[in-house]
C-alpha cells in the first residue's frame, strides 16, 4: 500500500483508524481501503451511519454558531479528528471573527492532517494529547497561548465519549476539565446510544461488534449516563436531546430517521 503524503510515517495504515472511518462515513478522502472495509461492515447492519455522521457534524456547527453569538470566542475541541469542511475554526471565524480555536487529539493521523490544515493561522492550533489527560491539554503551549481560561470557552467533546470505556472513567476527565472553565462557558456533547437507532438493539451491536473487532469499543450509554457529564451545568433549552432537535434549522421531522440515533446537548456553567 502506498503511503500517501499526509500519513505520518509512525502509523500503521493497514490499520483502520476510528479517525479515517469517520472521514470515509463523511466522504472525505482522508481514509484508506482498510478504513472503508470496516466501516462498509458496520454498515451492513446499520446503513444509516453515515447519516448519524453528517447529523453530529452539523449539530456542531450549530452549536459553535450558538456560543459565538452567546459572545465565546475561544473554542477547545477535543477528540477533534480529521479536519473537514466546516469544521470549528472555520465556523467560529465567519460567525465570530479573531476567534481563537484549539483542536485535541490523540491520533497521528488527524494530527497530521490538521497542522497542515491549520498552517500560517495564528488564531488555530492542535494538540496531540489525550482526553483522559486532562493536565496534558490544559498545560500545552497551545492552549496556553490561545486559550485564557479566565474568560468563558466552549470545551467541545463531539462523539468522543462513546470512545472511552466506563473503566477509563471518562466523567472524572471531563470534571476535570469543567472544574477549570471560567463561569459562563459552554460543554457541547454528543454520544452514542441505542436509544433512538430504528433499528432492533440486536442488529445495530453487530455495528458496534466491528468497532470492538479492531479495538476501538463503541460505548452505547443511555440517556441518563450521558447526562450525568452535565453535571454542574445548567442545561440550555432544549436540553439532551436527538441531533436533529437541537434548535434545527430545518423541520427535524424531515431528517433522516437515522439521525436521530444518540443524543446531543449543551450545558453551561454557573
Amino acid at each position: 500500500m502506498e503511503r500517501p503524503a499526509w500519513a505520518p510515517r509512525s502509523i500503521d495504515i493497514s490499520v483502520p483508524s476510528v479517525s479515517r472511518i469517520y472521514d470515509f462515513y463523511l466522504g472525505g478522502s482522508h481514509n484508506f481501503e482498510v478504513d472503508r472495509e470496516a466501516a462498509r461492515k458496520a454498515m451492513e447492519f446499520m446503513p444509516g451511519l453515515p447519516k448519524i455522521m453528517q447529523a453530529n457534524r452539523a449539530f456542531m456547527r450549530r452549536a459553535v454558531r450558538f456560543a459565538a453569538a452567546e459572545g465565546i470566542d475561544q473554542f477547545l475541541d477535543i477528540g477533534s479528528g480529521i479536519p473537514t469542511f466546516g469544521n470549528v475554526h472555520e465556523v467560529a471565524g465567519r460567525s465570530r471573527p479573531g476567534a481563537r480555536v484549539v483542536y485535541v487529539d490523540h491520533d497521528p493521523v488527524a494530527v497530521a492532517h490538521s497542522e497542515a490544515v491549520l498552517a500560517g493561522d495564528d488564531d488555530a492550533d492542535v494538540v496531540a494529547a489525550d482526553l483522559l489527560k486532562p493536565r496534558e491539554i490544559l498545560s500545552s503551549p497551545q492552549v496556553e497561548r490561545l486559550i485564557d481560561l479566565n474568560r468563558p470557552v466552549a470545551l467541545l467533546l463531539v462523539a468522543i465519549l462513546h470512545f472511552v470505556e466506563d473503566a477509563d472513567d471518562p466523567y472524572t476527565a471531563v470534571a476535570e476539565l469543567s472544574e477549570a472553565l471560567a463561569p459562563g462557558s459552554l460543554l457541547v456533547l454528543t454520544h452514542a446510544s441505542y436509544e433512538g437507532i430504528p433499528l432492533p438493539t440486536e442488529r445495530a451491536t453487530g455495528a458496534v461488534d466491528v468497532y470492538k473487532d479492531i479495538r476501538n469499543p463503541l460505548i452505547m450509554r443511555s440517556r441518563d449516563e450521558i447526562a450525568r457529564f452535565f453535571e454542574g451545568y445548567d442545561m440550555v433549552e432544549p436540553g439532551l436531546v436527538p441531533m436533529p432537535r437541537w434548535r434545527p434549522e430545518e423541520a427535524p421531522e424531515e431528517a433522516d430517521p437515522y439521525a436521530f440515533s444518540g443524543f446531543a446537548g449543551v450545558g453551561r456553567t454557573a
